[in-house]
């Protein structure tokens, strides 16, 4: 798991300038005068932001801000290597200490074996979920349906269901970060080359995400919170409190997500009109 994101790096350096950034300046400065004494990490501010900003807005923000010497910036590393990228404000003498908690919380989640459990826990809260809302299973993992097989890549989807004789695609990603876009534009073309329509379920997606999934008859299912496994609530509440990251142990997900997936689904289908 790269810490922090390789995919935002790119989104930065490829769009130009948006005038959001200024914005997203003006409200970093604000959150970091009312917490002078902590520290944060890229993508927990990120995250922390994603409801006013897409993730690379954010980060623009962030690098900008550490150059012009309005905020402090040191990328450290984890045991394993991987770099992560701190911020704090001028004045912060006990940064470091603070980094070194943060780096072992970051640790202890981003364990394989954690991440593995992060990873099967969102597909089965969504594969009890599903049902819910009339969709029925009918295949996972899988690379082919009907005659068609993928053979561009080595990938495949996780799920593919069907609804009111519509054949999906599913990609579920219970993750903090966006899928990465290269990821997105594969598992988009390969729906388009097995003719399935495109569903992704995510913890978070952008606009411009969702755009390209919705332009090709699909839907992106947004969860908001990521999904830790039973036995790892005390991680779930220590990630929660200590971060302020959206993480939860749920039982299910929740009727109102259902609710929401249930409308999407009718909207997509008065928009594409009658089969």
């Amino acid at each position: 798991m790269p810490w922090d994101d390789p995919e935002i790096d790119a989104e930065v350096a490829e769009y130009r300038r948006d005038e959001k950034i200024d914005e997203a300046e003006v409200q970093i400065l604000d959150f970091f005068r009312a917490n002078r004494g902590n520290v944060f990490y890229e993508r927990q501010l990120t995250v922390i932001f994603e409801r006013y900003y897409f993730h690379w807005i954010t980060v623009k923000a962030l690098l900008e801000l550490s150059s012009g010497g309005s905020i402090k910036s040191e990328t450290l590393e984890l045991s394993s290597g991987v770099p992560i990228r701190f911020f704090w404000t001028k004045g912060n003498r006990y940064w470091k200490r603070q980094a070194a908690r943060v780096i072992s919380l970051v640790r202890r989640f981003s364990d394989t074996t954690v991440t593995r459990a992060i990873g099967l826990q969102g597909e089965l809260l969504v594969d009890a979920a599903l049902p819910l809302a009339a969709f029925t299973p009918v295949d996972r993992n899988a690379r082919s349906f009907k005659d068609k097989t993928w053979t561009a890549t080595g990938h495949d989807l996780d799920r593919i269901v069907t609804r009111d004789g519509i054949h999906y695609g599913v990609e579920i990603k219970n993750t903090l970060p966006y899928i990465p876009r290269d990821e997105l534009r594969i598992k988009l073309a390969m729906c388009k080359h097995l003719g399935l329509k495109p569903f992704f379920v995510s913890r978070m997606a952008p606009k411009n995400y969702n755009y390209e999934i919705i332009q090709q008859g699909g839907i992106s299912w947004v969860l908001g919170n990521q999904f830790y496994p039973f036995g790892y609530e005390d991680l779930a509440n220590t990630v929660k409190n200590e971060l302020r990251l959206p993480v939860e142990c749920p039982a299910r997900i929740e009727d109102g997500a259902i609710t929401r997936l249930s409308k999407a689904l009718a909207w997509q289908n008065r928009r594409q009109g009658p089969r």
